[in-house]
């Protein structure tokens, strides 16, 4: 009976000890949170890293992950730092009975007794070598080896083991040092990284390189006593000069602060750039200063047309010249020319015009808006092609004033391009839009030109791979497909950029649908294309906006896009240029021969908001008006009288401001204020 009482309370004894023991584990559990933060790391497509973020305070730590180290190295690491690693619980009691005896002799901690659950216990909560703090160690190695697996804590040492200044981690140690991941190692590379975690400070190969390949020598020795290395390798390293300290890749510099920025929660991205394009675009840039101009920048985007991934982007041409810090992909600016495709796009599709239309370009004004084109010159009678492939300006203002301003931002914005209106403009839009009165960015006008080589369909650009794609044919509906089609054979026959010789005339060079534009006093030159299965956006300007006179979209733009496009086909033959489609477009119905203006009665002179110089009382002046049919002139509401010859002959009664107007039979009228001046 006894006896039983005594196993009763015993087992008692065992549960309240294990239960204390619980309790105090739950209590105190191990600071794993001191782990927590990660470095970002951008990859391209391929895994292929394009750059890397530190932590908050300055520390490179990359996670590790075991499917990615070089398996020769983790073997390695275990037989010299823990042998019995996988066989432990967190403490190995024999190491401990050996240290604990030579300490007790010393007087002091001679040989440790760590296994690497209690390194990775250590580099948690740092602490003085003493006793007290090893046995802590111990107690937060058994709590971690309760808590993780062995394959998380053998991770968590090669992510948070230190290797010198700012680095922490096997990853961060092998890219700075030898400029890649870990996954294939030498030997040598083996011993180094195994030896600096033991004296990170001392042994750094870019301060003490004597230190270090000493270090890295005692490491060969004992991994050659246990068959890990090659008896010779020793006295073979010891020729090699300690590695140098190497910048972390700095790929796609921009375009990765984004989207590290816009998705902290993740360490780990896989973009649908490509590093091969990317790091030759960046260089195509940096070689290629706009006429010369180092204060001048250039962004450029190249998307795989059908599936919208972004395959390359450049926010600048260099962080060594002004606004180089700025990803000027995404800043909208005045985008000239470049939406006319769009413009007669929606006209065709509302059976306003068809490509062979006749339109004129001749003087024109819109209520209180008078476009000019670019040389102020007009070519008269033209067809729609023509005027898109030369950038006519009148010709587009009068499609957009049919088409309807405000419907055509409207489209622009459900495509993921809305315009941005200057500040103070007025809260219509207006017709400047065709000619570059509103806003947008390198990457708006990258969707709307993709959405041209997709039939007319709109989608978002892809930026990750983890994004799912949209089927090609889906998304908004911009223009139709005919349309679309019939407008890249346009802008495939615009007159090439000097010195490039049509790709018709050509074997092998990219056949490309391209347009450029020039923004108000030369601030932005533009140009985009479509060829194959790439879309490409190029703009140059001044990032603070100050204009760059005499440079136009032609100049400084359009020789850099063909160039892009070059550049793709040499990296990949034959995917940036498609079959030829010579096919001559079809002829336009007879409906739409000419375009059709808006008939409504147009005044020539005077003009609004002119001021006309009287110099007498008395003087006449003799108003015309652009229309179609006959019209009646008043001025501030009274009737315009007519001389013999037929022509409206005003007289103003004096100086000051006057309302004229004109109305045709069908009662539509034009407005224009003046003010009439004289000799005092």
């Amino acid at each position: 009976m006894l006896g039983l009482g005594r196993i009763y309370w015993g087992l008692v004894g065992v549960v309240a000890g294990l239960v204390l023991l619980l309790a105090l584990d739950e209590i105190f559990p191990p600071p794993l949170e001191q782990a927590g933060a990660r470095s970002q790391l951008v990859r391209d497509r391929d895994g292929e890293l394009l750059r890397a973020f530190p932590v908050a305070d300055g520390r490179w730590r990359l996670a590790a992950d075991l499917d990615h180290i070089d398996p020769d190295f983790i073997a390695a690491l275990l037989a010299y730092e823990d042998a019995n690693f996988y066989h432990h619980p967190g403490v190995d009691p024999a190491a401990v009975v050996r240290a604990s005896w030579e300490g007790l002799r010393a007087g002091r901690i001679v040989s440790g007794a760590s296994t690497l659950s209690m390194q990775v216990a250590r580099l948690l909560e740092p602490r003085p070598r003493t006793f007290a703090a090893k046995f802590l160690q111990m107690t937060r190695a058994l709590q971690l080896e309760f808590r993780l697996t062995k394959r998380e804590i053998l991770e968590l040492y090669l992510t948070l083991a230190p290797y010198g200044g700012n680095l922490e981690g096997v990853r961060a140690a092998s890219w700075a040092y030898f400029g890649r991941e870990p996954d294939a190692l030498t030997i040598e590379q083996i011993a180094l990284l195994i030896a600096l975690p033991q004296s990170p400070e001392a042994r750094r190969p870019d301060r003490h390189p004597e230190a270090a390949v000493a270090a890295r020598g005692r490491v060969l020795d004992r991994l050659a006593r246990v068959g890990l290395a090659r008896t010779t390798a020793q006295a073979d390293a010891a020729l090699d000069p300690a590695p140098q300290r190497r910048a972390f890749p700095g790929d796609a510099w921009q375009v990765a602060e984004t989207l590290a920025r816009q998705n902290r929660d993740r360490t780990d991205m896989v973009t649908t750039l490509d590093a091969g394009l990317q790091r030759a675009l960046e260089q195509q840039v940096r070689d290629n200063l706009p006429m010369g101009d180092r204060s001048a920048q250039i962004a450029v985007m190249v998307v795989e047309t059908q599936s919208r991934a972004v395959r390359a982007a450049v926010g600048s041409s260099g962080r060594d010249r002004p606004g180089g810090w700025i990803d000027l992909t995404t800043r909208p600016r005045s985008p000239g020319s470049t939406l006319k495709p769009f413009i007669y796009a929606m006209a065709f599709d509302d059976g306003l015009a068809a490509p062979d239309t006749h339109i004129a370009d001749l003087p024109r004004r819109f209520a209180g808006y008078q476009p000019d084109n670019f040389d102020r010159r007009f070519r008269g009678d033209v067809t729609i092609a023509e005027a898109l492939q030369h950038s006519l300006n009148i010709p587009a203002v009068s499609t957009l004033d049919d088409v309807g301003a405000r419907r055509f931002s409207a489209a622009l914005g459900f495509a993921g391009a809305r315009p941005e209106r200057p500040q103070g403009a007025a809260r219509d839009d207006g017709l400047a839009v065709a000619l570059g009165g509103a806003g947008l960015s390198v990457r708006q006008l990258a969707v709307l030109y993709a959405a041209l080589g997709d039939g007319g369909h709109a989608r978002p650009l892809r930026w990750l791979a983890a994004e799912d794609a949209i089927e090609p044919g889906t998304g908004f509906a911009l223009v139709s497909a005919e349309s679309a089609r019939e407008i890249l054979t346009i802008l495939r026959r615009a007159p090439h950029p000097g010195g490039r010789m049509p790709a018709s005339l050509t074997t092998a060079a990219p056949e490309i649908a391209f347009k450029t534009g020039t923004s108000y006093g030369f601030r932005d030159a533009w140009s985009a294309g479509v060829s194959g299965r790439y879309t490409v956006v190029v703009w140059v300007g001044r990032a603070d906006g100050v204009p760059r006179e005499g440079i136009t979209g032609r100049e400084g733009a359009l020789p850099l896009l063909f160039r892009v496009f070059d550049l793709i086909d040499s990296l990949e033959p034959t995917q940036a240029q498609p079959g030829r489609d010579d096919s001559a477009l079809p002829p336009a119905p007879q409906t739409l021969a000419r375009f059709q203006l808006d008939p409504a009665p147009q005044i020539l002179f005077p003009p609004d908001g002119s001021e006309v110089w009287a110099e007498r009382p008395g003087r006449g002046f003799v108003l015309a008006a652009q229309g179609q049919s006959a019209v009646n002139w008043y001025a501030d509401g009274q009737p315009v009288g007519r001389n013999a010859l037929g022509d409206a002959v005003w007289y103003p009664g004096g100086p000051g401001f006057y309302l004229v107007e004109v109305v045709d039979a069908e009662g539509r009228r034009s407005r224009a204020r003046v003010r009439i001046r004289m000799d005092s």
